[in-house]
């Protein structure tokens, strides 16, 4: 099988006169954890809601598994296994953990507007089958027992937490995770990390957009920047330690000799 599972080739997004993202091409390998890192304005997230379908390239295609996934709307980008979180969780906060997990799946049975009335048993069958995958989903992240809490009444780190187990309803094959660290204390950090990496094993695909430098040296490979819409460095963690530009602009902290 081909080691590159998403594809991007030209990616140009303008905002009327400005443009976001500028010609950006890239190449994600199957299996690897890729760092994207850059000043804010660069048009990370702008990027992310391209490939997620949220906004439409101005100039650009997007190939996931081989397939021209250009414009598809999120919810078949779902369905076809690219997944994404945002910086700032989304959930139905009134709602239970449980409850906004078990939404995540689409082409769910009692979404039509007849199906509880002449579907009913396959809505109920459907129903079991969708609570028994979430539950296995917040047991992987360590929020099972929270299951019944109403999901704006849990901290931000574990709200980081309830994205990922929505987003892995769909068993995706690509994660993009925008900022997964941000506002989350050490403790919590380290515990998503794992999950990360955990799922980086069963063979999950991630791109992080990530503004500390620690967690994408430590944990991303290759890492990309991106400055003024434009891919300005790939390379290995340790070759961005080593690159001048970077080393001015982004990585003093964490420099090398």
């Amino acid at each position: 099988m081909d080691d590159t599972i998403l594809s991007l080739r030209g990616i140009t997004r303008d905002f009327g006169p400005f443009r976001a993202v500028d010609d950006v091409s890239l190449d994600i390998e199957r299996g690897s954890i890729t760092g994207l890192i850059g000043p804010n304005g660069a048009g990370k997230t702008t990027l992310f809601n391209v490939l997620t379908g949220a906004l439409e390239p101005t100039a650009g295609s997007v190939m996931l598994n081989g397939r021209d996934v250009t414009g598809l709307a999120p919810d078949h980008l779902f369905s076809a296994g690219l997944g994404r979180t945002f910086q700032i969780p989304r959930p139905f906060a009134r709602m239970s953990v449980l409850e906004n997990v078990m939404l995540a799946p689409g082409g769910q049975v009692g979404e039509r507007l007849h199906g509880p009335f002449l579907q009913s048993a396959s809505m109920h069958r459907q129903e079991t089958t969708i609570r028994d995958r979430a539950i296995e989903v917040l047991d992987f992240v360590t929020l099972l027992p929270l299951a019944d809490q109403a999901a704006g009444q849990i901290s931000g780190g574990q709200m980081k937490l309830l994205e990922l187990a929505r987003v892995l309803m769909g068993d995706p094959q690509v994660i993009l995770l925008d900022e997964p660290a941000a506002g989350v204390n050490p403790t919590l950090t380290k515990l998503l990390i794992s999950k990360i990496e955990e799922l980086n094993r069963q063979g999950r695909t991630f791109v992080i957009i990530e503004h500390d430098m620690d967690f994408v040296m430590q944990h991303c490979t290759p890492v990309i920047a991106l400055a003024e819409g434009r891919v300005v460095f790939r390379g290995t963690p340790e070759e961005a330690q080593k690159d001048p530009l970077l080393l001015e602009a982004y990585l003093g902290a964490v420099a090398v000799d």
